[in-house]
C-alpha cells in the first residue's frame, strides 16, 4: 500500500545494522574525546561507581546528537559501498532502478533520524545537559581520596602538607611524620614533627584524626602574644602523644540544580526563546535607565538646553585655551585642588563607564548564547540528512566497503565539519560574526558538496576514479609503461609471421624517416610549437601498426619472440608534438609565462625520450626479423 519493495527492505536492513554498530563506535569515540577534558579533575577523588555511571550515562545522552550523524555518514557510506563492492548496486542499475530510488527507503530513515534529533535535543539534551554539569561541579568540588604517598610533601589536605618518611600497610602506622600547617596568616604557621602517627577518618568523614607519638610542635606566635615579651618569637612544644584533628571533607555532595537552571543548554526550544525575550526586555531596561543616568550627568541645569550646551563646546573647541592662563590667577594649593578633583572626577567617571560596558557585555553575551543554541537544535538536526547525502553517493562512487577507505573519507568530512562548525560558534560567541551566519557555516560549505556527489553519482561519474588520476599525472610527469607479455596457456591463432616481418620492415623504414626529417634531438621551435602549429599525427599511425604486430606476436610459442616483445616501449605519442590539441590553448599557455616554461621543457623531454625510443624499435625490429627468420617451419 505503502509502495515499499523487497529492495527498500533490504537496503533498509543493511543500513540499519550498520548505522546501529557505527552509533555506537561515534559514541564511544565522542565520549573518550569529551572525557579526556575533565580526566585530571576526576582522578584520586575516590568516586563511588554509582556516581561515574551517572556521569557516563549523562554524558552519553547529552553527546548522542553529534553521534548521530556521523553513524549516518559512516553507516550509509558503508554500505552502498558494500553494495558497489559486490557488484549488486550494478546489478541494482541493470534492473532498469535508479540510484535514487535505491537512496529512497535511507532518505526517509535519515529525514526521521534528523527529526528524532531535533526532539531529542529539544526534550532531553537539556535536562542531561543540567545534570552532566551539576554533576561535574560536584566531582570537581569534592575532597580528593587520601593516598599519601612516601619520601615527598603530600598536599591533598587542605591548609596542610604532609611528609611521610615510611608507611607500613598491614598496621596503618606513619614513620617519620612532618607536617607543614598552613593558615592565611604568617603568624600562627606551625612545624609539627614525630616519630610515628596514625590518621583516622571521623565517622561522619569531616574531619581527619592524626595520632601522634614521641614529636615536637614548633609554632609562630600571634602578636597580640608577642607584646608582652617580644624576645620570643615561637613557641615550642615536646609530646609523647598528640591528637590534631584536620578538615576533610570526604562525601560527595551534589550542587544546588538550581544554579544551572540559567545556563543556554539547559533549556528547551520554547524556554531559549522566553529567555531572549525576558533578558531582551531586563537589559533594554538597564540600558535605558543608564541612557537617563548620562543625560541628567550630562545636563544637570535644567536652565541650559542641549542645542546651547553643544554650541558652547563646539566654540570651546573652535579656540585654542591655555589652561595657564585661565588658572594663572588662581593660587597654587586651589589649583592643585582643582587639578586632583579633576583627576578623581575623570576616574570615577571611567569607572562607571567600564562597570556599565561590562554589564552590556555580559548581557550580550547571555542573549547570544542563547540564540547560538536556538540555531544549534536546526543545524545539528539538518546535518544528519546532509551527511547522508554526502557518504551513500560517495559509497556509490568509491564502491569500497568494510573500515578501511570508508573510515578515512568519514574523518576527513567530519573534521572539515568540525573545523567550519567550531569556528562559526566561536566567532558567533564573541559577537564577530551573525549567528545566523556562524552556526549555518558547515551547513552552507557541505550542503552544495553533498550535492554535488549526489549528481556525479546519480551520472555514474568518474571523479573519484584512482586509475584515472593516476593516467593523468602519468602523463603529465612522464612516467613510462613497460610492457609484460608472457607465453599464453592457450592459444587459439598462430602469428602471422610473413605478414609481421613485412610490416616490422615497414614501421623500420618509417621511424628512420622520421626521425630524419623531425631531428628530435635538437630543441624545439617555440613559435612553431605554440603558434604555428601543424598536425602531426605520424606516430600515432606507428604506434597503431607497432601495437597489432605486437598483439600477433604475443600468440607465439617462442620464449626468445616473447622477450624481444617486452623490450618494444610504450610511445607517446603527442606529447613531443604540441602541449594541447587546440590552438587556442597553446596560446594562451604560451602568454602564460611560467606554465609555457613547463610546457615547452616537458615536450622537449618526450622528443629526446621518442628519439631513444624509435632507435630501440629499429634495433628491435631487426633482432624480432632475424629470429623470425631462424624459425623456419613456422615461418613457411
Amino acid at each position: 500500500m505503502l509502495g515499499i519493495k523487497k529492495l527498500d527492505i533490504f537496503i533498509a536492513k543493511q543500513f540499519g545494522l550498520l548505522c546501529v554498530g557505527t552509533f555506537c563506535v561515534c559514541q564511544f569515540v565522542l565520549m573518550m574525546q569529551f572525557l579526556w577534558r575533565y580526566v585530571e579533575d576526576l582522578i584520586g577523588k575516590g568516586l563511588t561507581v554509582d556516581v561515574l555511571a551517572q556521569f557516563f550515562w549523562w554524558m552519553a545522552l547529552m553527546l548522542m546528537p553529534q553521534a548521530f550523524p556521523l553513524s549516518i555518514l559512516l553507516s550509509s557510506l558503508i554500505a552502498f559501498g558494500n553494495l558497489g563492492e559486490s557488484s549488486e548496486l550494478t546489478a541494482i542499475k541493470a534492473a532498469g532502478i535508479s540510484l535514487m530510488q535505491a537512496f529512497r527507503p535511507l532518505i526517509v530513515i535519515s529525514i526521521l533520524m534528523a527529526f528524532g534529533s531535533f526532539v531529542f535535543q529539544n526534550k532531553v539534551t537539556p535536562y542531561a545537559n543540567k545534570k552532566f554539569a551539576q554533576l561535574l561541579i560536584s566531582m570537581k568540588q569534592k575532597s580528593p581520596e587520601l593516598e599519601i604517598p612516601e619520601g615527598i610533601f603530600y598536599d591533598g589536605i587542605p591548609n596542610c602538607n604532609l611528609f611521610v618518611q615510611k608507611k607500613d600497610l598491614s598496621s596503618g602506622m606513619l614513620y617519620g611524620i612532618m607536617i607543614y600547617r598552613k593558615t592565611g596568616s604568617f603568624e600562627d604557621q606551625a612545624i609539627i614533627l614525630a616519630d610515628s602517627g596514625q590518621l583516622q577518618s571521623t565517622e561522619e568523614k569531616k574531619h581527619l584524626v592524626l595520632k601522634l607519638y614521641s614529636g615536637e610542635w614548633f609554632e609562630n606566635m600571634r602578636s597580640q602574644e608577642l607584646a608582652g615579651n617580644a624576645s620570643v618569637p615561637y613557641r615550642r612544644e615536646t609530646f609523647t602523644f598528640k591528637n590534631i584533628i584536620l578538615d576533610f571533607d570526604g562525601n560527595f555532595n551534589l550542587a544546588d540544580e538550581e544554579v544551572f537552571a540559567t545556563n543556554a543548554k539547559a533549556k528547551s526550544l520554547r524556554q531559549l526563546k522566553d529567555g531572549v525575550d525576558s533578558l531582551s526586555l531586563v537589559y533594554d531596561s538597564v540600558g535605558h535607565s543608564f541612557y537617563q543616568q548620562a543625560k541628567t550627568a550630562t545636563f544637570r541645569n535644567p536652565d541650559v538646553s542641549k542645542k546651547d550646551s553643544t554650541r558652547a563646546l563646539k566654540a570651546a573647541l573652535a579656540q585654542k585655551i591655555n589652561k595657564d592662563t585661565v588658572i594663572a590667577h588662581v593660587e597654587e594649593d586651589r589649583q592643585q585642588r582643582m587639578y586632583n578633583e579633576a583627576l578623581n572626577s575623570a576616574r570615577f567617571a571611567l569607572s562607571d563607564l567600564e562597570f556599565k560596558a561590562l554589564q552590556t557585555e555580559n548581557a550580550d553575551r547571555v542573549i547570544r548564547e542563547h540564540k547560538i543554541e536556538m540555531w544549534n537544535k536546526f543545524t545539528l538536526a539538518l546535518s544528519c540528512v546532509i551527511f547522508f547525502f554526502i557518504g551513500a553517493p560517495l559509497g556509490a562512487i568509491i564502491r569500497k566497503g568494510g573500515l578501511g577507505i570508508p573510515v578515512i573519507i568519514s574523518v576527513l568530512v567530519f573534521i572539515i565539519y568540525y573545523i567550519l562548525d567550531n569556528t562559526g560558534y566561536r566567532m558567533s560567541r564573541i559577537g564577530d560574526w551573525s549567528i545566523w551566519f556562524g552556526r549555518s557555516l558547515s551547513t552552507f560549505v557541505l550542503a552544495p558538496v553533498a550535492a554535488f556527489f549526489t549528481y556525479k553519482a546519480t551520472n555514474d561519474s568518474v571523479v573519484f576514479n584512482l586509475d584515472m588520476y593516476r593516467d593523468f599525472f602519468r602523463k603529465l610527469l612522464g612516467l613510462r609503461l613497460h610492457r609484460h607479455i608472457y607465453k599464453k596457456e592457450v592459444i587459439i591463432n598462430d602469428p602471422q609471421y610473413s605478414n609481421d616481418v613485412n610490416a616490422l620492415s615497414a614501421i623500420t623504414q618509417e621511424v628512420e624517416e622520421y626521425g630524419r626529417e623531425h631531428k628530435l634531438y635538437t630543441m624545439p621551435n617555440a613559435i612553431d610549437v605554440f603558434f604555428k602549429y601543424k598536425p602531426d599525427h605520424k606516430i600515432e599511425e606507428i604506434s597503431e601498426q607497432l601495437e597489432a604486430v605486437i598483439e600477433d606476436l604475443a600468440n607465439s610459442r617462442d620464449k626468445v619472440v616473447l622477450n624481444l616483445l617486452n623490450e618494444y616501449p610504450v610511445l607517446s605519442v603527442k606529447a613531443h608534438t604540441r602541449p594541447f590539441e587546440y590552438k587556442w590553448a597553446n596560446i594562451l599557455a604560451a602568454v602564460i609565462v611560467p606554465v609555457g616554461l613547463f610546457l615547452f621543457f616537458r615536450m622537449w623531454r618526450f622528443r629526446l625520450r621518442l628519439y631513444r625510443d624509435l632507435k630501440t624499435i629499429s634495433a628491435t625490429n631487426g633482432k624480432m626479423i632475424a629470429r623470425i627468420m631462424q624459425m623456419k617451419p613456422q615461418s613457411n
